[in-house]
């Protein structure tokens, strides 16, 4: 793919232009839509034309049917998702009593398949999971990240920014030199950006395609040339839980598109 090849081609070069600024302070913080073309920034603000809008319709459809030996639709439980979903992304990864730990929007939503609708997991990535997380996220949009940050929270917000901050892979990187330290920057003629967590699942333009969250980690972490983790790895959630902590305050723009 283009940015790993970027990422990959730029190893050798990499040593000479990285600085270290540290952590963005919060008034200036911006939003990966403000790195972008005009293009693609229209795209992303007319639903017309929004590709990422067809999952949000599906994620709809999906909202109001019956699964599960329950025979449940999540309305059933939820009513308008309109009122009951509205601020639910802006809020995730929360930390769940029952598990001890934090779950992100996917596993959320997994949890109510099967134990309320008695109903099969829904695989992540699959189309279905994208639409329902476009969806309830959709119905957040422009309310700001509240992410809390508490007892409960504390050690799993810490132990995401440990992996946001260490280098890893053959190329010696963090996700903080690039989104941190050098996000005024580009990289072989790409904007840099700060990373922050405002639109997922998003459309991106590479792939043709929605994708979470934790697809993009994973890209991140190839291009890094670092072995990613397990699918569903509680490193994952945790790295979620510390990006959208950092990005608190900016508003939710589900489903954005980017380059």
């Amino acid at each position: 793919m283009r940015i790993l090849a970027v990422l990959i081609s730029a190893a050798s070069i990499l040593p000479a232009w990285l600085a270290i600024a540290g952590e963005i302070p919060a008034a200036e913080r911006k939003s990966g839509y403000e790195f972008m073309s005009i293009e693609t920034r229209v795209m992303q603000d007319d639903d017309a034309v929004n590709p990422g809008m067809l999952w949000v319709l599906e994620g709809k459809v999906l909202w109001n049917r019956t699964d599960g030996e329950a025979h449940k639709s999540c309305a059933d439980c939820h009513n308008e998702a309109s009122s009951s979903m509205k601020g639910a992304a802006a809020r995730y990864p929360a930390f769940s009593n029952g598990l001890g730990r934090p779950i992100d929007l996917e596993q959320r939503i997994n949890l109510c398949r099967t134990g309320q609708q008695k109903a099969t997991p829904l695989p992540l990535e699959s189309r279905e999971m994208l639409a329902l997380t476009a969806f309830i996220g959709q119905q957040s949009r422009g309310l700001p990240i509240s992410i809390r940050d508490d007892e409960q929270t504390k050690s799993f917000i810490e132990a995401g920014r440990k992996i946001f901050e260490r280098r890893q892979g053959q190329l010696n990187l963090s996700c903080a030199q690039c989104h941190d330290d050098n996000w005024r920057g580009k990289l072989a003629g790409a904007p840099i950006t700060q990373g922050h967590a405002t639109g997922y699942p998003l459309y991106r333009l590479e792939w043709q395609a929605m994708g979470s969250l934790q697809r993009r980690l994973r890209n991140c972490l190839v291009g890094m040339r670092a072995e990613p983790y397990a699918v569903d790895a509680s490193e994952y959630v945790n790295i979620e839980l510390f990006l959208m902590w950092r990005a608190r305050g900016m508003p939710i723009e589900t489903p954005a598109v980017r380059p």
